[in-house]
């Protein structure tokens, strides 16, 4: 019997794996399902109807997809802040039964004045932690269980987040207890669930993860989509979800050890001299280098752990001339995507003037995310099509 795995393409993505036939007739649940990882994994499953016949999917809001929701496909509204009786009664009404389930829920907790996207990590871990457990014990008073559950998690599990960490990041790491963080309580309370109940489990630890769609907590390629909108309009210089998505239907199909942890893919580094002249050209911008003067960054932001999560060696130091948060505060850059609004209309109406907008929120993180002037990112066109199912939503000016 051969061991060879036949693969496909689809689109931008090489080398997905082809399944038997034989695996059909399967359901799921995807929870988190208006964020970038469920929309998209909605995408994924519903692309193979044959395979997932039905899809639940279990968020506060509807998945926000173009076409609008498959026929495979049907949203449940569900707060995993209630308590298990009350999800579970839910559950049962709705008839919910599942094969698979692929956790992505998520509450980004308000940041300590003055700090941090993840600052209050102790708050990020009670409202976490308390997502997946009022989730999980439902499921056993609804009489629902599945084969296995995937939870995803991050690249903060290395504490990349708190200064430079171990590279290559690898599965058997010891975890960065320099602060709290909920994806370790969260990995210990799904093992001694399943363990319990009998299911298998698997976590992904995917790094910066790019999609297209509305009113996400992190959301690196929206903000720099509008910087770059409104930088052609001001006539100046400019200064993969799925990819997850498919990988991790892979990992709940294929047999794997009860429980496994997996990273999705070797991540290749993006300075900003390979990406930036890219990102420039999709919208006809002139571009400039790095300043080496270093008299003219404003802004200089030290880790805060000494040693860092690696163990050794100082806390990183990184040097901006500006935020993308106070660009975004700027009159002139205000009036500007105000004009572009009305430029096109309809064609972006799901788009928001700033003054509706969290600025806050929405800006800080790509500040974060590009500190230094790196992009951890599987591939340039990966991010070409974000900016394009941006469109598809009306949120950002077509490509043109």
């Amino acid at each position: 019997m051969s061991n060879q795995q036949v693969v496909q393409t689809r689109g931008i993505y090489h080398g997905l794996p082809v399944y038997p036939s034989s695996i059909k007739g399967l359901t799921a649940i995807i929870t988190g399902a208006n964020g970038i990882s469920g929309n998209y994994m909605l995408r994924v499953l519903t692309q193979n109807p044959e395979r997932w016949t039905k899809t639940y999917c279990l968020s506060r809001r509807p998945p926000a997809i173009p076409n609008g929701l498959p026929k495979n496909a049907e949203h449940i509204p569900l707060d995993f802040l209630k308590d298990k009786e009350e999800i579970a009664r839910v559950l049962r009404e709705k008839g919910v039964q599942a094969d698979y389930v692929f956790f992505y829920s998520y509450v980004q907790a308000q940041p300590k004045e003055g700090k941090g996207l993840w600052s209050d990590a102790k708050e990020m871990c009670r409202v976490n932690v308390a997502l997946l457990k009022n989730f999980c014990d439902a499921l056993p008073l609804a009489n629902i269980k599945p084969k296995r559950i995937m939870l995803q998690t991050g690249a903060k599990n290395y504490g990349i987040h708190l200064g430079p960490a171990v590279t290559p990041q690898e599965e058997h790491h010891p975890r960065v207890t320099l602060e709290p963080n909920f994806y370790y309580p969260q990995e210990d309370y799904l093992d001694n669930f399943c363990t319990k109940q009998g299911i298998q489990w698997t976590l992904a630890m995917p790094s910066y993860i790019l999609g297209a769609v509305p009113d996400t907590a992190m959301n690196l390629i929206y903000p720099l989509g509008i910087y770059a909108a409104v930088t052609k309009h001001l006539g100046q210089r400019l200064d993969s979800s799925k990819l997850n998505a498919y990988l991790e239907e892979w990992a709940v199909l294929t047999p794997r050890p009860r429980a496994s942890g997996l990273i999705p893919w070797i991540r290749r580094r993006l300075l900003g001299g390979g990406f930036w002249p890219k990102f420039a050209a999709w919208y006809g911008l002139e571009y400039t280098r790095p300043v080496m003067d270093e008299s003219v960054y404003k802004h200089i932001m030290t880790t805060p752990y000494d040693p860092p999560p690696r163990g050794f060696g100082p806390p990183a130091t990184y040097r901006m001339r500006f935020t993308l948060v106070e660009w975004a505060r700027r009159e002139d850059v205000g009036r500007a995507w105000d004009e572009i609004l009305d430029k096109y209309g309809e064609r972006i109406k799901g788009a928001k003037r700033f003054k509706d907008m969290d600025v806050e929120r929405i800006f800080a993180f790509a500040d974060g995310s590009l500190a230094g002037g790196t992009l951890d990112m599987s591939m340039n066109k990966c991010i070409r099509e974000v900016l394009g199912e941006f469109s598809e939503l009306r949120m950002l000016p077509p490509i043109e």
